[in-house]
């Protein structure tokens, strides 16, 4: 290593003594070489000689005092900091770099800038003492003579007793000033931008207009991702620091279920994941991340501070699934009282009756629906409404009432033989095994569907016993809608899955089921889902044997239940609510939750939909908005990440084994602590904001050349904004005329912090931005003057 920096040093300096600037700039930075005070002071050299492009005397600068920093006492260093202090008018800068190497001795020229510096920097007397000693070296030398007068001058007037009411008019020489300039952007005209090319509308504070959000959804795509708008980077980063119960409360004010989550959260975030992207690497496992929280925090139970006083407001919530569960939550922390309602025995709806043990141990629900009961919300089970109370009774006794009874109308295939013996619906068979740890399962079993029902109805019919387990699929593996690893482990445990085939008819004797027709498919035009509907292939039947078939098929809110006389305004001749989907109903006081709204989704988009409509209740209750979403943006130095936990994979889900797994005990372990670290820190922390200040920008293009991808920092001509000052687009410059700004495209920025090491002018902000809901009363949304924009 010593050699060979040696030899790099060599060969720089003589590219130096030949003024091949250029060539040895290229050549030192291009090298893998240590921080060293030798290559430091030799860039100070190269760019104070070079001296013609925009920043240089700033780079000179820089790497004159970084020399310094590592013990570089030489003369040139001083001369070089010295000079370009004073090229910059750092006047007060450059004395101090003169005095360390100035003498009677030097160069009339040296001391003549030394004499000049210490004009400027005000220090008459001292400066007309070096002017002097460079006229009597070079007594014709005109700009002596002048810059003697002047100093003479100033002296003069410094010495000068001042009388009463008199003003000293001091006016020193003045050089011409350099100004870095701005870029002219393309933007609507009227646009209101107080700061012209910031992405949010403040550098501090919260933010509550369309760029912010807009910013929000496209640069922290998981959070977007996520219906409960979950703060991810945040929890993430409190366990890479070890803050689990930092983590797990952060998890709780946003998801309300952070124990329950973490083992069966769809994970929406993680498919949108930037570690994910093309060429990145794997997601990280943000919910695996959220179940350490809950393991490893340290509080118990966890009750959060209300947001607002008692409101003297009664609402009755239908149903205790997790839906209505976290639409109490939040009704209880806005200050309303709330009773939940809930026809079984005990609360959770299908956190207890639908997910097996295995994959969701019921300490956990319990755990955590114990803490909905400390926030205040009171639960009345084995209450059936239709039959023990009915809604209107509950319309009139309640300011306000949500529907929230989930969907348990099984959706039965309309095939021939249907009425056979040994068909049932997936959902209602996990609802007996749950409840009673048992159900009849016969020897060959098929499960057909391709969700989170039908891999349960696979797994526990093969822990009861059934020797033959199947699961039959009408689409390719690819448009399953399970997440990462469910298949994994259904191949882990020896259960084939087929996919094409579509069942047509059930073939049975002495009125029992023995064997499914299927016919096979291939896929076609995308359906409403997006999916790519199956299409049968004809002649392409064919029978396999069963003895019980089980339907993961879907299912429907069931309004049976429902007053007569409310059926017409609130029910669809097919059953379903003609909310569509909405919060609100036709009926007055009469809202609606979860899955009993949007039809059956997964726990974390019944979550999302019951707190907007918790929201939506407490403005019918108190006539406004109390809460308001906000950007919320605060002052970082750095991320703490560096681009080594690039490499770091994604850490593997500890496991039960295949031959000690059961009906109860359950079969993913957690990260222990020092996993949790090493997978949270794969984060990109993509809730950081690099920012480069145009006005401040030399365009050096040192943080171009330091970019770890092809678009994450960009030479641009303009920015493009749309009628709401969005940043939506740039116009990359087509070569150094058309250059002016650097700009970090955050779509691509992975955070790495490269771009602000590299930077000599630190010309680049770091801002933490987070997506939250909070009181109106707490929100910080004064207007934006041209004060929230000073760094």
């Amino acid at each position: 290593m010593k050699a060979a920096l040696e030899t790099l040093t060599r060969e720089a300096g003589a590219l130096l003594d030949q003024r091949r600037n250029d060539e040895a700039i290229d050549l030192i930075r291009s090298a893998e070489a240590p921080n060293e005070s030798a290559l430091c002071a030799l860039l100070a050299r190269a760019y104070s000689q070079r001296g013609d492009a925009k920043g240089d005397m700033h780079a000179a600068s820089f790497f004159s005092r970084r020399a310094a920093e590592l013990g570089d006492t030489s003369a040139e260093v001083l001369a070089i900091r010295g000079l370009s202090a004073f090229r910059r008018e750092q006047y007060a800068e450059a004395v101090e770099a003169f005095a360390g190497y100035v003498t009677d001795q030097s160069l009339a020229a040296t001391q003549f800038m030394y004499g000049l510096a210490l004009h400027h920097d005000g220090q008459a007397v001292e400066a007309l003492k070096w002017i002097d000693r460079a006229l009597e070296t070079e007594p014709d030398q005109p700009a002596f003579r002048e810059a003697r007068a002047r100093a003479q001058k100033l002296a003069a007037l410094r010495g000068r007793p001042k009388t009463a009411g008199a003003a000293v008019a001091e006016k020193p020489l003045k050089l011409p000033t350099f100004t870095l300039g701005g870029i002219a952007d393309v933007r609507p005209e009227g646009a209101p931008a107080p700061y012209r090319h910031n992405a949010l509308s403040k550098l501090r504070g919260h933010g509550n207009q369309p760029k912010d959000f807009h910013w929000l959804a496209r640069n922290i795509p998981c959070q977007a991702a996520c219906p409960a708008r979950t703060d991810i980077p945040g929890y993430l980063g409190a366990i890479f620091h070890g803050e689990y119960d930092e983590a797990y409360r952060i998890n709780l004010r946003d998801n309300v279920f952070p124990g329950v989550l973490g083992r069966v959260c769809a994970r929406p975030c993680e498919a949108e994941c930037r570690h994910g992207w093309s060429g990145l690497g794997e997601s990280v496992a943000i919910c695996f991340s959220k179940r350490a929280a809950a393991d490893w925090k340290q509080q118990d139970p966890v009750v959060l501070e209300p947001w607002f006083e008692p409101s003297g407001k009664r609402v009755a919530i239908i149903g205790a699934g997790v839906a209505g569960l976290a639409a109490a939550r939040q009704l209880a922390l806005l200050g309303h009282a709330v009773t939940v309602y809930e026809k079984h025995a005990q609360p959770g709806g299908m956190m207890n009756q639908g997910i097996p043990a295995f994959r969701l141990p019921r300490d956990v629900i319990d755990r955590e629906i114990e803490q909905i009961r400390l926030q205040g919300v009171q639960l009345r089970c084995n209450t059936r409404i239709g039959g023990d109370l009915s809604l209107q009774q509950l319309l009139a006794e309640n300011d306000a009432v949500v529907l929230a009874a989930g969907t348990l109308r099984p959706n039965l295939l309309d095939l021939p033989g249907k009425e056979l013996g040994g068909i049932r619906h997936g959902l209602d068979f996990l609802l007996e095994v749950n409840d009673t740890g048992w159900a009849e399962v016969g020897k060959r079993v098929m499960v057909i569907g391709g969700g989170f029902t039908a891999m349960d109805c696979a797994r526990v019919a093969q822990r009861l016993g059934a020797p033959t387990v199947h699961v039959c699929y009408r689409r390719s593996r690819a448009e399953m809608l399970v997440t990462p690893g469910e298949l994994e482990e259904l191949e882990h445990e020896g259960i084939p899955v087929d996919y094409m085939v579509t069942p047509i008819a059930y073939l049975g004797e002495a009125g029992h089921v023995t064997h499914v027709r299927f016919i096979r498919t291939e896929l076609g035009a995308p359906d409403d889902s997006g999916r790519r509907r199956p299409v049968e292939l004809p002649g392409a039947e064919f029978n396999v044997p069963a003895t019980t078939v089980l339907l993961a098929t879907g299912q429907f809110p069931d309004t049976a239940w429902i007053d007569e006389a409310l059926r017409e305004t609130l029910v669809e001749d097919d059953g379903w609510l003609k909310s569509g989907g909405a919060h609100a109903t036709a009926v007055s006081k009469l809202f609606v939750a979860g899955d009993f709204a949007t039809g059956a989704l997964s726990l974390i988009d019944a979550i999302g939909h019951a707190k907007d409509t918790a929201r939506e209740v407490d403005k019918f209750l108190m006539g406004e908005e109390r809460l308001v979403d906000v950007a919320v943006i605060e002052d970082a130095t750095e991320t703490g990440r560096i681009r080594e936990m690039d490499a770091v994979p994604c850490q593997g889900r500890p496991a039960l084994p295949t031959a000690l797994r059961t009906l109860t005990a359950e079969v993913e372990h957690g990260y222990s602590q020092p996993l949790a670290v090493d997978e949270t820190q794969r984060c990109y922390l993509c809730s950081h904001k690099y920012e480069i200040d145009a006005d401040k920008c030399l365009c050096c293009d040192w943080c171009v050349k330091a970019k770890p991808r092809p678009n994450c920092i960009v030479e641009a001509g303009s920015l493009i904004y749309d009628e709401s000052d969005r940043i939506v687009g740039y116009n990359r410059a087509a070569g150094t005329e058309d250059k002016n700004l650097i700009w970090i495209n955050q779509a691509d920025c992975i955070r790495c912090h490269a771009c602000v090491d590299a930077c000599p002018v630190d010309c680049i902000s770091l801002q933490r931005v987070s997506w939250r809901t909070v009181p109106k009363h707490e929100a910080q949304l004064e207007p934006v003057s041209q004060a929230d924009f000073v760094v």
